[in-house]
């Protein structure tokens, strides 16, 4: 469907093709649980290199309506389990990494900006005749997607805490980043899950 909206398969595809390959499939029997439940919100911090993005594309491939992922994961752990079918493929997927949007602006408010233009460029792809303002806050724009769709979304963050890496020293800029992820993600109706 889009870039960041309803990605394919694709890189987790690879990354089962690859010669090295761990199935971690199970995380999605845990994710799975934690759908539309007060303990939605999850945040994974673990060392470098140990497997963070390449579960976060596993759970867009399960995830995303953007693709079909059955004969993908018919073959791995996660297809034991009972609930295997219930979750597959049925969600609104956001999957951004904000380490490419920081790395693409000057500044914080340059990289908000571009977060919303961004989104908003594959809603529109969705349903051009809808009027997506890119000065309204990005929470309006979910909200009315998702009473659209009637289908809520599963929010996938890559490297979420490079604002705070990268502006180490600039604790204005990690509050307007802090604000601008609670506007957008808490207490919000369209949010299944958030990782």
């Amino acid at each position: 469907m889009g870039i960041y909206l309803n990605p394919t398969n694709e890189s987790f595809i690879e990354a089962v093709n690859s010669e090295i390959y761990v199935d971690k499939s199970e995380l999605i029997s845990f994710t799975n649980k934690k759908i539309r439940t007060s303990q939605k919100y999850i945040c994974v911090s673990r060392p470098r290199r140990f497997g963070k993005s390449v579960n976060l594309g596993m759970l867009s491939a399960y995830y995303s309506r953007g693709c079909d992922s059955k004969e993908l994961f018919d073959s791995l752990f996660i297809a034991k389990n009972e609930d295997y079918l219930k979750h597959l493929n049925k969600y609104n997927v956001i999957y951004i990494n904000m380490q490419e949007f920081l790395s693409n602006s000057e500044n914080i408010k340059e990289m908000l900006l571009l977060i919303r233009k961004i989104i908003l460029k594959d809603f529109k792809k969705e349903y051009p005749d809808m009027d997506w303002d890119i000065n309204t806050g990005l929470s309006f724009h979910f909200s009315e997607f998702y009473e659209i769709t009637n289908i809520p979304f599963v929010i996938l963050i890559d490297e979420w805490d490079c604002v705070m890496r990268e502006h180490m020293n600039d604790k204005e800029s990690q509050k307007t980043y802090l604000d601008f992820l609670r506007s957008w993600l808490k207490d919000k109706s369209y949010v299944a899950l958030a990782i």
